[in-house]
């Protein structure tokens, strides 16, 4: 047995959602999907798929499998693009997400100099706070901040950012500073409109704990709250970029450090890792070089 082959058909399968659909993509017969699975299943020993007659599920097996294969996979196509990459110049168009802010102060800049380095390749930039189906609506590469859900999505971790507590000289200097987050109860906090704006995520050791906060302020985007508390009017919990002017600048401090949630990894995401064209992948290596040496970022 071909084993590549048949882990290449195995993800095949699982991204096209049934065997039918698997051997078109592929342009083989639909019989010799199925004798490859059966084949490569028989050598593992285990079941990778639940299959009925109208739909096929992965196992608990196969989501772990699927979950090791996929990097397998990325790293065979990338060694053979290692080898064409370079030979012509990329052109064609790129459609590329990212977070608003961090997009802003990071990720446009970065594609910026793409486009200038590589002249023929045309690229989008969408700068959105919601997470976007990239598959649905065309887009090539994302930018995601924390967790990630959409199993079917390759993903490079370029790093993780803290979630910090943050305030201003004056406000410390006018009210006292907390050493402990549940002195928070007693201090005025500036606040999103979200679900989790009125209770904030710390640990303590091995103990993870929320703390209900309250404040005269709230808001629906982040300059403005971080410009609140730059004003002396309280405490906010902002990740680590969208502080780190103000906090350059020494107009904000970070305070109970070591009760810090865990960081949020940073990941490259794109739709598939096969035939990707040779300017999606130098645009995924210009980002992972420019993300990965942010200070800010720490490694993963």
């Amino acid at each position: 047995m071909d084993k590549l082959k048949a882990i290449q058909t195995f993800v095949q399968i699982a991204d096209a959602g049934s065997l039918t659909s698997a051997a078109q993509g592929m342009g083989v017969s639909l019989p010799a999907v199925v004798r490859t699975l059966a084949r490569l299943e028989t050598g593992l020993g285990v079941r990778l798929f639940n299959r009925t007659t109208r739909k096929i599920t992965l196992t608990e097996e196969g989501k772990i499998y699927l979950a090791r294969c996929r990097p397998l996979l990325v790293a065979v196509d990338e060694a053979d693009a290692a080898l064409t990459v370079g030979a012509a110049e990329p052109s064609g168009h790129i459609t590329i997400t990212a977070p608003v802010l961090f997009g802003q102060r990071y990720v446009a800049p970065a594609v910026t100099r793409f486009v200038q380095r590589y002249e023929k390749v045309q690229c989008s930039v969408l700068l959105l706070d919601r997470v976007v189906s990239l598959v649905d609506e065309g887009i090539d590469v994302g930018i995601r901040i924390g967790a990630l859900d959409d199993s079917a999505l390759v993903a490079q971790q370029v790093g993780s950012l803290r979630r910090v507590v943050v305030v201003s000289p004056d406000y410390i200097n006018r009210f006292g500073k907390v050493h402990h987050p549940e002195e928070l109860l007693k201090a005025n906090c500036i606040r999103f409109v979200n679900a989790s704006s009125n209770r904030w995520t710390f640990h303590e050791g091995a103990k993870q704990f929320t703390v209900p906060v309250t404040g005269n302020l709230d808001f629906n985007h982040i300059e403005p709250a971080v410009a609140a508390c730059v004003a002396g009017l309280g405490y906010g919990m902002f990740i680590s970029y969208q502080v780190a002017s103000p906090l350059e600048e020494d107009r904000l401090q970070v305070v109970l450090e070591q009760y810090e949630p865990v960081p949020r990894p940073v990941h490259i995401v794109y739709p598939h890792a096969r035939l990707l064209p040779a300017r999606t992948r130098m645009l995924i290596d210009w980002m992972k070089q420019t993300l990965s040496g942010l200070p800010l970022l720490k490694q993963a």
